[in-house]
């Protein structure tokens, strides 16, 4: 199982992982070391919707849920990571701190990057990792929770943008993942997703995320271009609020979510342990998907 936090250095907290070379960054210490939890009232059980929309395979809405309890003044924590043949089993944490969804949904992303075109998880940990060690400050972002409004903070990476082994990934060079964190909402994490394919392209990660336009200039972030989209780029996205259920939370200049972009049926999904054929590596059309997912109440603990 993917998801034990001892396999997890290189996307755990420095000093659980390989020795640093350089200070933590921003985007580290705000996913990593920050105590996601300690302004959670508990028992709580934070439920999360989980949305996949693609052109490849079908896609689904499914939950994810987070129960804290204390016992014996430690921050239990109990993952249920969607449900039926997408359950993934996770391991409780008996000393919580940071929110376990984080590494959660990354492990289900590197997994399903595994999955897509068999390539190797720690190869995609450490892109993943290296993004983040790399990222520059941190967005500002309005989200709304529960009839409120709320200041939050927001990542953006693209961890394959110059990766070395693009030839073999080139249909994910261009994918985006989001990191949305609040203190005002309960278990500090509001929204995580990944972005990939014609609804993400020609958006850069800009001001949305706090970044400014100078950034293009360092390699980090691009735009996908038009002839791999068959569309003139959309340009940069004006600063907006963040909702649930709304798969690019950056794209809020655009009137339609991810979910009109879907395509159920157009490809089955790979068997377990197989590679799955994904439209573009080979030059066709590029790949659309879509995983979001968001905090969207606080219920009662399950026991």
């Amino acid at each position: 199982m993917l998801y034990v936090l001892g396999a997890l250095g290189t996307l755990g907290p420095p000093g659980t992982g390989l020795a640093r070379a350089q200070p933590v960054s921003p985007a580290e210490t705000l996913l990593f070391e920050t105590d996601h939890l300690a302004r959670t009232t508990v028992p709580a059980a934070l439920v999360y919707d989980f949305r996949k929309v693609s052109n490849i395979e079908p896609g689904f809405t499914d939950m994810v849920e987070l129960d804290l309890t204390r016992e014996n003044g430690r921050m239990h924590a109990r993952l249920r990571f969607l449900s039926g043949e997408r359950r993934r089993e996770l391991p409780d944490i008996d000393d919580a701190h940071g929110n376990p969804v984080l590494l959660g949904f990354l492990e289900h992303d590197i997994a399903e990057m595994k999955r897509l075109t068999g390539g190797s998880t720690t190869y995609f940990r450490k892109r993943i990792r290296m993004a983040l060690a790399n990222a520059g400050q941190l967005g500002k972002q309005t989200i709304n929770f529960q009839g409120k409004s709320y200041e939050g903070q927001v990542v953006r990476i693209q961890p394959y943008l110059d990766d070395p082994l693009h030839a073999r990934f080139e249909a994910y060079v261009y994918k985006t993942y989001t990191f949305i964190l609040s203190e005002g909402v309960p278990g500090g994490v509001y929204q995580l997703s990944t972005s990939l394919g014609t609804s993400g392209g020609g958006r850069t990660i800009n001001a949305v995320a706090g970044v400014q336009s100078s950034a293009l200039a360092d390699g980090r972030v691009a735009k996908r271009p038009a002839a791999d989209t068959g569309r003139a780029p959309s340009g940069t996205a004006s600063p907006g609020t963040a909702s649930p259920g709304t798969a690019n939370p950056a794209a809020t200049s655009q009137s339609t979510t991810g979910q009109g972009t879907a395509n159920p049926g157009a490809a089955s999904p790979g068997a377990a342990g197989s590679t799955a054929q994904v439209p573009g590596a080979g030059g066709g059309s590029i790949p659309s998907i879509e995983e979001t997912l968001t905090l969207v109440k606080v219920a009662d603990p399950k026991r």
